[in-house]
């Protein structure tokens, strides 16, 4: 219902107001971060978190609704929370569905957070008079209700992205994508810089200029315009061998089998063309190593070396055709 009276300031001018409010109100509470409530969580994942909390047993599709998030968001939301042992799943009594349920873990998360958003809120509110805190209670309350029940009445519309989608063969900005990937995640775990991440490029970029290319390959998963992983087979077919190369997976689908979906289009490529695939990387990449072995890479060679642009024990892993 729209509520129609005389306006003390013109509908333009209230609406620039609260956008302003709103958006100095999602800066100051720490939204633009990267992580939330002293957490090491984003903030859809802290809200998750508290959603989980103040509903034992909700469902995934119930959590998407309450989170304004879509389904496949959701899901991966829900599974890297498990990943981090944090939410577990429990199976409804018809076995056709599961409830969520925060672990010990979560709990104790839920409980930080909690701490750290009534400190939050109780020093801005040592700057009001109650009666101006019962009035801004009483005026959010409304001001949520009304985008609330606006969100609640809006049309159902198609989704827009289907969610992380694999593709094969250059896509515009890719070379970007996988470099940051790279670059990030190297500097983050092993203090890699910036000759890393210039090589990964440059690389990277003669090799998507060689494309398209029969004895070579490109696999990327594109969301929303963007590259969240890869994976590259550079193949020779003078020696009927392949160089797998340039495969990374974004921490945002780390546990959603993304990565198993890249490395079985490749061996289905190579198998059809190649005798053996190879690979170089370097000790201390656990869960990489043993998804190359569960396809049947083996350690071939292994010595200290400073091709990454640091000192770290490089090694190689070859599989063969099988059969």
């Amino acid at each position: 219902m729209d509520f129609i009276e005389a306006p003390t300031q013109s509908r333009e001018q209230t609406i620039r107001e609260l956008r302003e409010i709103s958006r100095k109100l999602v800066r100051e509470l720490g939204f633009m971060r990267n992580t939330l409530a002293e957490s090491d969580l984003p903030p859809s994942a802290v809200h998750a978190i508290l959603e989980i909390a103040g509903t034992p047993g909700i469902q995934a599709r119930d959590l998407a609704e309450r989170l304004r998030l879509d389904k496949s968001s959701t899901s991966r939301q829900v599974t890297r929370l498990e990943s981090a042992g944090l939410v577990e799943r429990r199976t409804c009594a018809d076995a056709r569905s599961s409830e969520l349920h925060l672990t010990k873990d979560g709990q104790q998360l839920r409980r930080k957070i909690d701490a750290f958003a009534s400190g939050q809120v109780s020093n801005a509110l040592r700057h009001l008079t109650p009666a101006d805190q019962q009035r801004l209670v009483a005026s959010l309350s409304q001001y949520v209700s009304a985008l609330a029940d606006d969100n609640d009445h809006k049309p159902a519309q198609a989704p827009t992205d289907a969610g992380p989608q694999i593709v094969q063969g250059y896509v515009p900005g890719c070379i970007g994508d996988i470099a940051s990937l790279h670059g990030r995640f190297y500097a983050q775990h092993w203090g890699f810089g910036v000759f890393f991440e210039r090589r990964v490029a440059k690389e990277l970029a003669d090799f998507a200029q060689s494309l398209p290319d029969a004895n070579k390959a490109l696999w990327l998963c594109v969301e929303n315009n963007r590259c969240l992983a890869s994976l590259a087979i550079d193949g020779n077919p003078h020696y009927r061998a392949a160089h797998l190369r340039w495969f990374i997976v974004d921490d945002s689908l780390r546990g959603t089998g993304i990565g198993r979906k890249l490395m079985s289009q490749a061996m289905r490529f190579v198998d059809e063309r190649f005798d053996e695939t190879y690979l170089n990387t370097f000790k201390g990449l656990d869960a990489a190593r043993h998804l190359y072995e569960s396809f049947g890479f083996q350690l071939t060679q292994e010595e200290a070396g400073t091709q990454w642009g640091s000192t770290v024990t490089e090694q190689q892993f070859r599989r063969r055709k099988p059969g």
